[in-house]
C-alpha cells in the first residue's frame, strides 16, 4: 500500500530477504490492506517502501503467484486473488440449477451481512460512513438509468469494508459477481413494480443504524431487506411455477438479488 513502511522490520541474517518480503505482503492481505481483486504497487514503488532490491520484490512476487495469493495482470501488474475465480462458475451454476438454491443464497447473505453491519456500527471511520451515505445519496437520485444497481452494490461493499474483516471482504469477493447479478435484477422489472422508494429506505434504515453506532439496529436493517427480497424472489417464483422448484423455472436467475 502507497505509504506504508516496514522498514522497522529487518530480515534477519538467516533469513532470505524475499521471504521476508513475501510474508510482509501477506501481512497486508490479512489486515485487510490489500483486498480481493486490488492491483499492488509496481515493483519499484514496493522495493522503496520496503527498502529491498526489486529482485527480492520479484522473487516474493513470483512465490506468492504460484502459492495462489497474486496474479498476474494483462499488461503488467500483480493482483491479489481470491478463490471467486475457481468457484464463480460452479456457484452460478448452483444457483441457476433450482429456485431453492436461489433462496438459499439470499438467506446466507442475510447472516453474514447482518454479521457485517454489526461489525461496521462499531468499528466503521467516521469517512466510511460518509461513503455509505454518499452512495445512498446518488441511489436515490431520480432517472439513473440503471445506475442505482451499481450504487446498491457498492453500498454493500462499502459496509463490508466498514465491517473491518479482510476474512469476511475475501468471502465476499467469492460470490461477489452473482451478487451483482443479482442487484441489477433487483431494479428491473418485473422485480420492482415501482418499489424503489422501498429499497432506498431499506438501504437509509441500514445507514441511519451505522451512524448512530447502533449494531442491533444495523443488523436488523439487513435482515428486514434481504428477507424482503428473500419473500419477493418465493412470491415470483410461486406465480410463475404454481410453486414447482425446478431447473427450468421461471423464478430469478443469478442475475438476482
Amino acid at each position: 500500500m502507497p505509504g506504508t513502511d516496514d522498514s522497522a522490520h529487518v530480515p534477519s541474517s538467516s533469513q532470505r530477504i524475499s521471504e521476508w518480503v513475501a510474508q510482509q505482503l501477506l501481512d497486508r492481505i490479512a489486515r485487510g490492506e490489500l483486498v480481493p481483486g486490488e492491483r499492488l504497487p509496481g515493483e519499484r514503488q514496493l522495493a522503496e517502501q520496503l527498502h529491498v532490491s526489486r529482485v527480492s520484490v520479484r522473487a516474493a512476487l513470483q512465490k506468492l503467484k504460484t502459492q495462489g495469493f497474486l496474479t498476474a495482470v494483462q499488461g503488467g501488474g500483480t493482483r491479489v486473488v481470491s478463490s471467486a475465480g475457481m468457484m464463480d462458475g460452479a456457484l452460478t451454476a448452483m444457483v441457476r440449477s433450482t429456485h431453492q438454491n436461489l433462496c438459499d443464497l439470499v438467506e446466507i447473505r442475510m447472516a453474514l451481512e447482518s454479521w457485517a453491519a454489526r461489525r461496521a456500527a462499531e468499528r466503521a471511520t467516521p469517512e466510511q460512513i460518509d461513503t455509505i451515505g454518499r452512495i445512498l445519496a446518488a441511489m436515490s437520485e431520480t432517472n439513473r438509468d440503471g445506475g442505482r444497481a451499481a450504487d446498491d452494490m457498492d453500498f454493500h461493499v462499502a459496509v463490508a469494508q466498514a465491517s473491518g474483516s479482510p476474512v469476511y471482504l475475501h468471502l465476499l469477493s467469492t460470490i461477489r459477481d452473482i451478487l451483482g447479478n443479482m442487484v441489477e435484477m433487483k431494479h428491473t422489472e418485473p422485480f420492482m413494480e415501482n418499489h424503489e422508494a422501498l429499497m432506498i429506505e431499506h438501504h437509509r434504515a441500514i445507514h441511519q443504524a451505522l451512524a448512530r453506532r447502533d449494531p442491533d439496529g444495523a443488523a436488523s436493517a439487513v435482515t428486514a431487506h434481504l428477507g424482503w427480497i428473500l419473500a419477493r424472489y418465493r412470491t415470483m417464483s410461486d406465480h410463475s411455477t404454481g410453486g414447482t422448484d425446478s431447473a427450468t423455472d421461471a423464478s430469478p436467475s443469478p442475475s438476482a438479488g
